[in-house]
């Protein structure tokens, strides 16, 4: 993933070292925002996410299906 530096606006790469995350050339400003790793989702809020009816099989199906409503909206 290419990220800009929130600091220069520079785009910023990957740091291959111990630290995770990007590192940007010009200012050395690092993150690791693009890796989504402070989002960590706790074992009980995922085993909890197995009943959630937005993740049933059907539920998901339907969400990719085309309907001709959608088709005269004003986007």
């Amino acid at each position: 993933m290419r990220c800009s530096c929130k600091e220069c606006g520079v785009y910023m790469v990957q740091a291959e070292n111990d630290k995770i995350g990007c590192v940007c050339p010009e200012c050395f400003y690092r993150c690791s925002d693009c890796l989504g790793t402070n989002t960590v989702v706790s074992r009980e809020s995922l085993k909890s996410l197995a009943f959630d009816p937005r993740f049933q099989p059907e539920n998901l199906a339907s969400s990719f299906i085309r309907r001709e409503e959608d088709d005269d909206r004003d986007w």
